[in-house]
């Protein structure tokens, strides 16, 4: 079992940064990849980054590359999100989610567990 807990959300202006953290529990961290997706009202999740379990290999939606780095601390059972230049098109509920294996994916059905959100607002 694991649990997912994400903070860091609000509200920034266009431009500005955040970052977000999403502390996990259990054993197995390390041995799962983590991903970020997000939701905005009226539109499907959507993938935003995914992070291999050992951190050395990440991957991107063409809309953030560049702007956004994901990261983990393995020794402290978090990953990360850093979020720079955001835009008002960032706005959503943002959620991380644990992956089934170490590797990283985009699809959703390869996360099994997952947060309870943490909004993300972008003013313009």
């Amino acid at each position: 079992q694991v649990q997912l807990v994400e903070s860091g959300g609000g509200l920034v202006q266009a431009g500005g940064s955040l970052r977000l953290s999403c502390a996990a529990s259990g054993r197995t961290f390390s041995s799962r990849a983590m991903g970020w997706f997000r939701q905005a009202p009226g539109k499907e999740r959507e993938f935003v980054a995914a992070i291999s379990g050992s951190g050395s290999n990440t991957y991107y939606t063409n809309s953030v590359r560049g702007r956004f780095t994901i990261s983990r601390d393995n020794a402290k059972n978090t990953v990360y999100l850093e979020m720079n230049s955001l835009k008002p098109e960032d706005t959503a509920v943002y959620y991380c989610a644990a992956g089934v294996s170490i590797n990283l994916y985009s699809a959703d059905r390869f996360y099994d567990y997952w947060g309870q959100g943490t909004q993300v607002t972008v003013s313009s």
